[in-house]
Order: C-alpha cells, then structure tokens, then sequence
C-alpha cells in the first residue's frame, strides 16, 4: 500500500496503522503516544524554571498550510508547519512549547511523501524544542484538496518582564531584520512554474528560538516583533505603523536582498517588499540597545545577514528613501501576490 486510501481516515485499523507507522514513528513522545483525545500537559514542569513564574502568561497561536508544491528548494509543507507556529509564538516573546497538527489529506497522495513530511516535521521539532503532543487526520476524497494541507496549534509561556506587542513601536525607536528579503516567495514560486535561475533559489524556512531568546534577554530592548509571512515586509511595516499609530522610514540601500531574488523581481516584475519570508523577523527596538540587538541577531543561527533598516518617525506613514534622497510610499499589498505559499 504505498497510496493513501479512504480508510486511512475512517477511524478504524487503517487509520490507527497510518497514524503508528508514519506519525509516531517519525514524531511519537512520551505524550502522543498514548493517543488519549486529549493531551494532558504539565505547564508546571516548565514554568518554574523561569524567573517570577507564577506571573507568567500563556501564548497560544492557530495557523493552515496549504503551500503548493508541498516540497520546494529549501524546506517542505511540514517544515513550514512547524517553523510558522514556533515563529508565531516568539513574536510575542513566548517560549514555545507544545503543538498539535492536523493533516488533512488527499485520497492518493503518496505514502513516501507522508513519510518524509512527517520526518521533516519531528526534525524541525527538535531543533525548535518544541513538542507535538495532538493530532488528527482527516482523508478527503481524490479531487477535493490539491495533495495535503495542515493545520497547527501552538502553546508557549510568556515570561513575566517581557511586553511585546504590535502597538509598543514609538517615535526615534530602531527597524531591524534579521536577513534577506523574499527567498521564500520566490523560491515557492519557482518550484511551482519550473523557473530556472542562475544562481538557485532556497526558501528561509527555519526556527528563530535562539535568535529571539537572544534579543529578548536584552532588557528594554524589543518591542515589537513581527514575522513578514504573507503580503511581506510591506505589509508588516504598515501594520506596526497602523497599530501603534506612528509612521516608519526605511532605507533602500540597507534593505537586505540575495541577488538572485532581486535579479527574479526585475524579470518577472515582482516587488521584493510583498514576498512571503519564513525564516526572518522584524523587530523594533530601543533606539539606543539597536546595535546590541543587531549583534545578537547576527551571532544567531540564521541571523548573519540581519540589518538596521529604517526608523520610527510619527509621520503615520510607511516610506522608502530611495539611494536618490528620494521617497515614496509603501503600500501594503491589496491581496496575496503569490497564492498558496504558506
């Protein structure tokens, strides 16, 4: 049986036997391998390790993934589910901790394929230090999903000093990012039309947990962080502008961009400021802690190419100055550039 079937999602032997040689095997713990209805989860084994704990507060975070193709250079839907909860999780300062996963599949989809999401999936687990304790599955009939999609849930503690929000950004405070612009897009993209580049294109893919807890140790230093998924910096810039009511400029020759990705962006006539990224993060930070926070990001995992990009003004305006002395506006994108990137 190397195809996934109806009865995989009927509930009985088939069903058990997928979920025990291709889930547990690859993501089974302490946890899930009971596969009770539902976890029971001991926040007390973590929290007291942290300072002030019983005024920490719980982050819980939702997210689907219905990325086309499935696989793409650099990463895989079950990478990206992972990375997309345990990101979303420390844009709030939150220590992740716990996930669920929900797989929702198509009737024909290949076994093999299955295999190696779910690897990928318990690998990207452990370099997060995040743990899968609940999942479903659910088989759809051939037609009816284009191949699998997943939906996960996130559970992390928030430690007590730490406020990160979206409303904290403030006048005079520092934009940072902590790598190039737009390597997942376009690596999506050029997966799914088969486009040839010069130099290859790789997603960003990845789990921020070290670069985050290496900022955030920062006292008074961070305020907001973002991850510039969909609609893309663009669209994270005018969000933080939008919710803390103040205005941001940014600078073009500080802007981090691979040069295939740029090179991509002429050809096809794509704006690198509305492409997915799913391995990097916007922070604001105190003006004055900015250069600590930048050689924090960049001695983290995935953080060399970070850069301070631009600065809060109350102009209530998102703007590009250009390598001219020029300026223009940066709109947030009207809809998703790229359908079916994450």
């Amino acid at each position: 049986m190397d195809r996934i079937m109806l009865a995989h999602g009927g509930g009985g032997k088939a069903m058990e036997d997928l979920i025990k040689n291709i889930f547990l095997k690859s993501m089974g713990n302490e946890i899930l391998n009971g596969m009770e209805d539902a976890a029971a989860l001991n926040i007390e084994d973590v929290v007291p390790s942290l300072p002030d704990s019983g005024d920490c507060r719980l982050a819980f975070t939702t997210d689907s993934f219905i990325v086309k193709p499935a696989f793409f250079p650099g990463g895989d839907i079950g990478r990206l589910s992972v990375c997309g909860t345990v990101n979303d999780l420390l844009c709030r300062g939150a220590l992740p901790l716990y996930m669920s996963a929900s797989f929702i599949i198509e009737e024909g989809f290949e076994i093999k394929k299955l295999e190696k999401i779910a690897g990928s999936m318990a690998k990207t687990s452990r370099e997060a230090g995040i743990k899968l304790v609940a999942g479903d599955t659910k088989v759809a009939e051939k037609g009816s999903v284009d191949g699998i999609f997943i939906n996960t849930s996130g559970i992390g503690v928030i430690p007590p000093d730490i406020n990160i929000s979206i409303k904290n950004a403030r006048p005079g405070d520092a934009v940072i990012i902590s790598g190039t612009i737009g390597n997942h897009g376009m690596a999506v993209l050029s997966a799914r039309e088969g486009l040839e580049f010069e130099s290859p294109l790789k997603s960003d893919v990845a789990p921020l947990v070290e670069m985050v807890q290496n900022i955030i140790s920062i006292k008074g230093a961070v305020k907001v962080l973002r991850d510039p998924t969909r609609g893309g910096v663009a669209e994270v810039l005018n969000e933080i502008a939008s919710r803390s009511g103040v205005g941001i400029e940014v600078w073009e020759e500080k802007l981090p961009v691979d040069p295939a990705v740029l090179s991509a962006c002429d050809m096809l006539g794509f704006d690198f400021l509305h492409l997915a990224n799913e391995g990097k993060i916007i922070a604001v930070v105190a003006h004055e802690k900015a250069k600590d926070v930048l050689e924090a990001i960049k001695k983290s995992r995935y953080g060399e190419k970070a850069e301070i990009i631009g600065r809060v003004n109350n102009s209530g305006l998102v703007t590009l100055k250009t390598r001219f002395g020029t300026f223009r506006i940066i709109d947030r994108p009207f809809g998703e550039l790229l359908p079916r990137i994450c």
